[in-house]
Order: C-alpha cells, then sequence, then structure tokens
C-alpha cells in the first residue's frame, strides 16, 4: 500500500505539470484553430528563463516562474502578431499548412538556438526548498510538493479566469464561434493574441516548475511536447477541463505502470507506451476525448 502510494503521489505530481502545459496547448487550439507545433521549445524555453532570472536576478525560484510566465507571455503576444497573423488574412490561402510550417519552425529555431546561446550541457536551478516531506508512508521532496502545489494554484487561476472573467468567457466565445462573437462586439483578433500569449505562458511555467526538479536542456520540450498532444487528445480537443484531467491521468498511469511492471529498467523505456495504451483505451470508449467538442476548421 505504501508503495502504490508513493507511485500515484509522485505520478500525480507530474501530471498537474503535464496538465499546465498541455492546458496552454488546447487554449490555444480552441480559440485560434492552430495546433502549435513549437508549444514545447516553449516549455523549454521556459525553463531557461526561470534559470536566468534566478542567476542572474537574485530572484527566489517562485518568482523565477512568475517571470518566467510574463517573459513567455510576451514572447507569445509578438510570435502570434508577427508570424500568425496573416493566417486571419487573406495573404495565406493555405492557412493550416502554414500554421504546421511556422510552429515546427518555431521548434527547429528556438532549439538550434538554445544549443547555441544555453550550450549544449544541463544546467540546474536551485530547488524551490530543500528538504523531504515525510508524512506516514508518504515520503515526496519539497520542490516537487510545491511544484505540484503552484501547478494546481495556476490551473485553479486559470479556470476560474475562463469561468468568471469578462475576458474569459470571450475567449470561449471566439473558440466556439468567432463570426457569431465578433457580431456581439468581441474583436477575434485581439482574442487569438491574448490566446496565444497565455498558452505560451503556461507553457513557460510548466517548464519552469520542472527546472529545479529535471535538468535543462535545449532539447528539453521535445518529449513534454508530444505528451501535450497526447492528453489534449485524449481530454477531448479544445477542453481546456479536458487537458487538466488528461494530463493528471497521464501522469498517475505513467507512474503506477512504471512502479509496477516487474522489471525497471524496461519499464522506464516503456514509460511513453503506457500514455499511448492510455489513449487508445479513451478512444476506443469515447472517441471524441473525455470532454470533447466539435470545433470548425480555420477560415
Amino acid at each position: 500500500m505504501t508503495y502504490f502510494s508513493l507511485l500515484t503521489v509522485n505520478g500525480l505530481v507530474i501530471g498537474l505539470i503535464y496538465a499546465l502545459m498541455a492546458a496552454g496547448l488546447t487554449l490555444v487550439f480552441s480559440v485560434l484553430k492552430v495546433v502549435n507545433f513549437g508549444h514545447g521549445s516553449l516549455y523549454m524555453l521556459g525553463g531557461y528563463a526561470s534559470y536566468y532570472a534566478i542567476g542572474l536576478l537574485g530572484v527566489p525560484p517562485i518568482a523565477g516562474v512568475i517571470i518566467a510566465m510574463v517573459a513567455l507571455f510576451l514572447f507569445g503576444v509578438v510570435f502570434e502578431r508577427l508570424v500568425l497573423a496573416p493566417i486571419y488574412s487573406d495573404k495565406v490561402e493555405r492557412k493550416d499548412e502554414y500554421a504546421i510550417i511556422v510552429t515546427f519552425g518555431l521548434t527547429i529555431l528556438l532549439t538550434n538556438l538554445g544549443l547555441v546561446v544555453f550550450g549544449p550541457f544541463s544546467k540546474s536551478p536551485p530547488a524551490f526548498l530543500q528538504g523531504t516531506m515525510i508524512a506516514g508512508p508518504l515520503i515526496l521532496p519539497y520542490d516537487r510538493l510545491i511544484a505540484a502545489v503552484i501547478a494546481v494554484v495556476i490551473l485553479s487561476g486559470l479556470a476560474w479566469f475562463l469561468a468568471r472573467t469578462s475576458l474569459g468567457q470571450a475567449l470561449d466565445a471566439v473558440s466556439q464561434n468567432r463570426d457569431s462573437a465578433a457580431v456581439i462586439g468581441i474583436n477575434p483578433k485581439r482574442m487569438y493574441t491574448i490566446a496565444f500569449g497565455l498558452g505560451s505562458a503556461l507553457a513557460g511555467g510548466a517548464g519552469a516548475l520542472i527546472a529545479p526538479i529535471f535538468a535543462l536542456s535545449p532539447n528539453m520540450g521535445e518529449l513534454p511536447g508530444v505528451q501535450a498532444f497526447i492528453i489534449i487528445v485524449l481530454g477531448g480537443m479544445g477542453s481546456v477541463g479536458g487537458s487538466i484531467i488528461g494530463g493528471i491521468l497521464l501522469g498517475v498511469v505513467q507512474g503506477l505502470g512504471v512502479g509496477f511492471l516487474p522489471d525497471p529498467n524496461r519499464a522506464l523505456a516503456y514509460t511513453q507506451a503506457f500514455g499511448a495504451l492510455l489513449l487508445v483505451v479513451v478512444l476506443l470508449v469515447r472517441p471524441t476525448g473525455l470532454f470533447g467538442r466539435a470545433h470548425m476548421r480555420l477560415e
């Protein structure tokens, strides 16, 4: 029972960080109708933004997370305005293909730029808090506990923002029908910019939270980027709530799968297979994902 509890708690911590990243990707897809293949590189950029904020400015690690989210929000706004804005005009004929190319290009650019600027060697910022929490059978490092708590706070804030504020409701209106939203006075292009900025900030926050737990590297966003795509399909394309549930579920399933496979070495190699298996099972039962809804193509 103790072993089961440890695996569940560790899987939950990683799942919350997965959920944070996937929520950003889902928000971008639901509002812009664009699949951001560069989302993993934004996760990497957030980790390094936090690392250098801590090292150069001397701020505590938690403040580094906030700085990383603000920096990635601004980066996302600039990128959306300069690179993605032509999708909403007649300047681009094949909009879907253009979006795929430029977001893939973002990944290639940031990964290779990271190798030049940050170097090929791993870096690790200081832990949020040294030590380990021991509560009965549970043993959990404080850095993981604090990362999980911060992720919960951010995700709760996101849910409140989308459900309770006029700006959040405007984003939801555009995600459902941009033409109808425009009729009632909502500027869809402004919502696109805000949504991409928020999605980038969430990815950056996830990278900053994982930085004290695992080492930073320029290609660290590749695998989490794939995980985020699994999660948004698992939770339902376009459902932010579904991506949060899907991220937590994926983290727990992977944690338990690694722990209960007889051969630990093989279990680590099959970590991603557990996620794929979960996705297949869910899609067999619910082809639209856990909380999926229909979305229009970008016109």
